[in-house]
């Protein structure tokens, strides 16, 4: 069964909400690591696009495409398991479209930030195109 995102979680905040605050703690977790935000869930024009969670610049110049996944524990793989083969794709049409932007695109990688109970692991080039 697919509940939409308002559904309420069990500690009476919407999934959407929950997502935010699984993003606001990926974004500063990735921010304390040097890199900077330079966009937040971006989102292709049209219905069958994408969404990047973050898009971050690292220092070396790396353009950083972030999936964040919240999970309450490791169940079925956990977090980073959950990022599908189509999310990947959903992804990486997603930052193609972003790349039309610039001129000379930088280097780029994929990276997924995996919330689990209190941990975080921030997977680096966590797939590729």
């Amino acid at each position: 069964m697919v509940f939409p995102k308002w559904r309420a979680a069990g500690d009476g905040t919407t999934t959407k909400q929950a997502g935010d605050a699984a993003e606001a703690q990926a974004l500063h977790h990735l921010q304390r690591a040097g890199l900077r935000l330079l966009e937040r869930n971006y989102r292709t024009p049209g219905r069958g696009g994408g969404e990047i969670d973050l898009i971050m610049g690292a220092p070396d110049g790396t353009l950083v495409f972030v999936e964040v996944r919240r999970r309450s524990g490791s169940h079925h793989g956990g977090a980073a398991a959950s990022v599908s083969v189509q999310k990947q794709r959903r992804i990486i049409f997603a930052a193609r479209h972003y790349l039309l932007r610039w001129r000379e695109p930088p280097p780029c990688r994929f990276d997924v930030v995996a919330l689990e109970g209190s941990s975080v692991q921030w997977l680096q080039a966590a797939f590729t195109d």
